[in-house]
């Protein structure tokens, strides 16, 4: 479907002027953009030299948030392995007595194993949640860039030659 006029973008933003155009609204108008024809999208950027200061704040809300997401889980992570150890620890000191017998022994160094394993598998577990976190934040920033350089232009340069801000 392709957006003939600005009035069908600020319908599909349900906005009725550009001055409602909220930070969350920015990326869904920038994600709409490869749909207007070539006309429109420079009409709207020109239109809006508020899109830059709403992208930058935009991002530092992002940023934001990833800065503390990330001390959050580092937190997190410090206290999951803390556990561990302890727990380990706890099962090394029960394994060094005199007095066991090979069952228990052997009951012992199972449980050693399973908190290793544990440990190994929500460490895995981390690794994938950052890895979405920061393919979030890249989409994120990518977005933003976008917005930025089209803005920055006047929108004609970011647009001339086959419209840039459409997808591949």
């Amino acid at each position: 479907m392709v957006i003939k006029s600005e009035e069908d973008v600020k319908k599909v933003l349900d906005i009725d002027t550009w001055r409602n155009l909220s930070k969350e609204k920015v990326f869904q108008l920038v994600a709409m953009m490869p749909e207007m024809e070539k006309e429109v999208q420079l009409k709207i950027i020109e239109q809006l030299p508020e899109l830059t200061k709403l992208a930058v704040k935009a991002m530092t809300v992002v940023r934001k948030v990833h800065e503390s997401t990330l001390s959050s889980n580092e937190k997190s992570q410090e206290n999951v392995h803390k556990g561990y150890q302890e727990a380990r620890a706890a099962i090394i000191a029960q394994l060094e007595r005199d007095d066991l017998d090979p069952e228990a022994r052997r009951h012992l160094n199972e449980l050693l194993m399973q908190t290793a394993d544990k440990e190994s598998a929500k460490d895995s577990e981390n690794k994938h949640f950052l890895d979405r976190l920061v393919n979030k934040t890249t989409l994120g920033v990518a977005v933003a860039a976008v917005v930025l350089t089209a803005v920055a232009t006047g929108g004609k340069v970011a647009l001339q030659n086959g419209d840039a801000l459409r997808k591949p």
